[in-house]
C-alpha cells in the first residue's frame, strides 16, 4: 500500500516537473528577449529554460525558498534531469540574470490565465511590505529600489520594498491580480493609486481608510465614472450628537466594505505561505531582490498554467 502511494507521488512530481519545463519552453520564444545574451557564451550547457524550471519547480512543489536550498535539492534529486547543473555560485549568478524573464512570465500568467469569474468592474487594492531588514538597522541592500518605510499593519519600521496589488474581485474567492507594482518602502499607497490606477474608467475600488481623499474621489467620479469605497473615517470636530445619529449607518457601511476587501488580505497571506515573498533578508543585490519578488510570484501562480 505504502509503496503504491510513493510511486504515485513520484509520478505526480515527475509530471509536474515536465509540465513546468514544457510551459517555460513554450513561452521562452517571448521570454528570451528579456534575458538575451550578447556574449560568446550565449549557448550555455545548462539553458535558461532549465534554470527557470528548477527554480519554479523546487519552490512550488517542494517548498524550498532559499536559492541555496533550491540548488541543494536539485543536486540531490534532479541531476538525472539536469546533469549540467554546476555549482551554487554559477546557478545563483545565472538566476540573477533572469529578472526580466520572471517579470514577463508573471504578466503572462496573470493575463493569459485570468479566471472567468472575475468582476471586471470591481477592484480591491492594498499593499504588503517586502522586508530586507528591520528599521533598527541600516539597510544596505538594493538601495536603488528600496528604502525605509513603515508598515501600519505590523506596526514596524523596515527597509525594503512595498508590493502594491490591484486585483479583480471574485465573489467568495481570492481576488485575481490585475496589476502588481513594486516601489521603495517609503512610497505611500495613495500616491501609487493616484498615479497608476485612478484613471481606470467605470471601476469601483474597495480600499482601506488610507485612500480617503474626498475631493480627489469626487473628481475621479466625474471624469472616469469610478468610485473609491472605504470604511467611514471619523470627521474631526463632529459633535457627539451627530456621531450617535449616524453611527449605526456608518458601522453597517464600514462592515460591508471591510468584508468585500478582506479577501485581498487573505491573498497576501496565501502569497506568504505559498512563496514566502515577504522575507527578503537573505538577498544581497538589486538583481537578487527583483528575482525574489518576481520569481516568487511566478512560483505561486505557475499553478494556473499546469
Amino acid at each position: 500500500m505504502y509503496l503504491g502511494i510513493l510511486i504515485n507521488l513520484f509520478y505526480i512530481m515527475k509530471v509536474t516537473l515536465v509540465r513546468i519545463y514544457f510551459f517555460i519552453c513554450d513561452k521562452f520564444e517571448e521570454l528570451k528577449y528579456y534575458c538575451e545574451r550578447f556574449s560568446n557564451n550565449n549557448q550555455p550547457e545548462l539553458t535558461d529554460q532549465e534554470i527557470m524550471t528548477i527554480y519554479l519547480y523546487v519552490m512550488h512543489q517542494q517548498g524550498h525558498f532559499k536559492v541555496k536550498h533550491i540548488h541543494r535539492f536539485a543536486c540531490e534529486y534532479l541531476t538525472s534531469w539536469f546533469p549540467k547543473l554546476g555549482n551554487y555560485q554559477a546557478f545563483d549568478n545565472r538566476l540573477n540574470r533572469l529578472t526580466g524573464a520572471f517579470n514577463r512570465l508573471v504578466e503572462i500568467l496573470l493575463t493569459d490565465f485570468r479566471p472567468e469569474d472575475c468582476c471586471l468592474d470591481q477592484s480591491l487594492l492594498d499593499s504588503m511590505p517586502i522586508i530586507t531588514c528591520s528599521g533598527k538597522r541600516l539597510g544596505k541592500v538594493a538601495r536603488e529600489i528600496s528604502n525605509k518605510g513603515y508598515c501600519s499593519t505590523k506596526s514596524i519600521y523596515y527597509y525594503g520594498m512595498k508590493m502594491h496589488l490591484l486585483g479583480f474581485r471574485r465573489i467568495g474567492k481570492l481576488p485575481h491580480p490585475e496589476q502588481i507594482l513594486f516601489t521603495p518602502a517609503s512610497v505611500s499607497d495613495t500616491s501609487v493609486y493616484k498615479q497608476a490606477w485612478s484613471e481606470l474608467d467605470g471601476r469601483m475600488f474597495f480600499g482601506d481608510k488610507i485612500y480617503s481623499d474626498l475631493d480627489f474621489n469626487e473628481e475621479m467620479m466625474k471624469k472616469h465614472n469610478s468610485e473609491m469605497l472605504i470604511p467611514i473615517k471619523e470627521v474631526k470636530g463632529m459633535s457627539d450628537e451627530i456621531k450617535q445619529r449616524i453611527k449605526a449607518a456608518d458601522d453597517l457601511f464600514s462592515t460591508a466594505v471591510s468584508r468585500i476587501r478582506q479577501p485581498i488580505e487573505a491573498l497576501f497571506n496565501w502569497l506568504i505561505e505559498k512563496a514566502d515573498i515577504q522575507k527578503a533578508s537573505k538577498v544581497r543585490s538589486t538583481k537578487g531582490l527583483l528575482v525574489h519578488a518576481f520569481g516568487r510570484l511566478a512560483a505561486a501562480y505557475i499553478t494556473l498554467a499546469i
